[in-house]
Parts: C-alpha cells; sequence; structure tokens
C-alpha cells in the first residue's frame, strides 16, 4: 500500500505530554508519511488521541497540560512557543469522535470557516462549497438541499459533512478521533471509502479503537500502551508479524 519513494513529512521525537502529575505520552518519536493513512491502536487510556491532538497543539487548551519534545512539520517545530497554534490547526484539520455540525443550513457549515478568513464573494463561496461536498463524497445527496439544516442530516452525513468542513479551508493534513464508533457500518464504510479516496490528496492520521478498520484502511500503523509507542511501521507488518510480545498479545485478543 505504501509508496516506494517514500516522504516522512511529520517527525515527531522524543515527545512526553503531562496532564498535571499524569505522564500520558512517554518518550514517543515516530515519522508519518505524507499522502498515507496513518492509524494509532491501543487500548483506551493509552495515549493515541493525546498524541494526535499534539500535530495541531489541540492540548494547548487543556489546563495543566504541558509537552516536551519536538514534532517537525515542513521544517518547523511546532510545538515551538512561537508557532501559532491557529494557523497550524488550519493546516492540520481535525474531525471528531462525535459530529459535530454547526446548528445552520449545510451550505453554512461548509462557507464558514472561508467567511472567517474573508472570502465574502458568493460565486467563490458557492465553488468551495461545492468542491468540498464533492470531496467528501456528499454533494450527490445534500447537492439540492443546501439551505437545509445540518442537524436534519443522518449521522453519517453529518460526520461526511464536517469532513467537508475540514477540507474547505484546505488543509494539509487531517487527523481524525475514531470519527466512526458513533456511526452504524454502512456509515462506517462510506467514511472508509472516503478516507482512501482522501489519501491521494491529504495526510491522514486516524485514532481507531477498532482493529480491522485500522487494518482495512491505513498504510502504517502505531500500536500504544500505557502512553509508549511499543511498535510502529508498515500496516500489513504490524498485523501479520509484529515484532513486540506486547503487540502480537494485543491483536490476538490476550489483553485490551
Amino acid at each position: 500500500m505504501s509508496k516506494e519513494n517514500s516522504n516522512k513529512v511529520i517527525h515527531v521525537k522524543n515527545v512526553d505530554v503531562f496532564y498535571g502529575n499524569n505522564h500520558a505520552i512517554k518518550d514517543v518519536t515516530m515519522d508519518i508519511e505524507e499522502k498515507s493513512v496513518t492509524a494509532f491502536i491501543g487500548p483506551s487510556g493509552c495515549g493515541k488521541s493525546t498524541l494526535l491532538r499534539c500535530l495541531n497543539r489541540m492540548n494547548d487548551e487543556i489546563v495543566g497540560c504541558k509537552t516536551n519534545g519536538t514534532i517537525i512539520w515542513r521544517d518547523i517545530d511546532i510545538l515551538s512557543e512561537e508557532v501559532d497554534p491557529v494557523p497550524l490547526r488550519r493546516k492540520a484539520g481535525m474531525v471528531f469522535q462525535k459530529p459535530n455540525p454547526f446548528p445552520k443550513s449545510i451550505y453554512d457549515n461548509i462557507a464558514y470557516g472561508s467567511r472567517i478568513h474573508g472570502i465574502r464573494d458568493k460565486d467563490k463561496l458557492d465553488k468551495i462549497v461545492e468542491k468540498s461536498l464533492m470531496d467528501a463524497a456528499l454533494f450527490g445527496e445534500v447537492g439540492d438541499r443546501l439551505e437545509a439544516s445540518a442537524m436534519s442530516l443522518s449521522g453519517g452525513q453529518q460526520q461526511r459533512l464536517c469532513i467537508a468542513r475540514t477540507l474547505a479551508i484546505k488543509p494539509e493534513i487531517i487527523l481524525m478521533d475514531e470519527p466512526c464508533s458513533a456511526l452504524d457500518p454502512i456509515a462506517t464504510a462510506k467514511i472508509e471509502d472516503l478516507i482512501n479516496t482522501l489519501k491521494k490528496k491529504y495526510t491522514v492520521v486516524i485514532v481507531t479503537h477498532n482493529m480491522q478498520q485500522a487494518a482495512r484502511i491505513s498504510d502504517y500503523t502505531g500500536f500504544f500502551y500505557l502512553g509508549e509507542l511499543i511498535e510502529f511501521g508498515k500496516t500489513k507488518q504490524i498485523f501479520e508479524n509484529p515484532k513486540e510480545e506486547l503487540t502480537e498479545n494485543y491483536m490476538t485478543g490476550r489483553f485490551g
């Protein structure tokens, strides 16, 4: 699944995260490939989502959270105090566990970010909305009712709407924190198909508690346990020939 000519775009080095006295992430080092899907797996509370939130500095919003180490992206250490997290989050968009559409129309949900960034021209906004919905595989279902409330959509449609809203601000990285955990199998399959399409243009990092999902959609997988990155590599190798006993025990259901 992975490309022969690798292009490591994010370099995570010696990252530690503390919530007060709780050492949530312990000396994690990994490289993330551009235009691929990287999955973080492991039992609940193992640090998957904490590391994901390091990639767009969302942990900054948590009182008492402290992060050490470096994350180099585009030759910049994004953990540096000199880096403004607001433009970073435009480039590293996030899709959350539960769909969180705004209580506005479908159109206004997608146009929201562009308007904040100063785009007012209706023709431009129309094009952004249509392209974002097309890229999120949703336009065919909602294109004739863009003024309807986003809250009228099904859960799976709402999640694709949130992905479209993320795409509208032209990110380079898409971070997904268990995006299918609240969805039924049919809606989940649509999101998985969408992720496979998105990786042609974007770098995707996904946290999932569903090992089968990680095996289906990811190129690379990191297995976390008690805040440590136990093993990281190509998904096929992690699932079929893990190097670490802990990884194998988790894969075979002996714990977790």
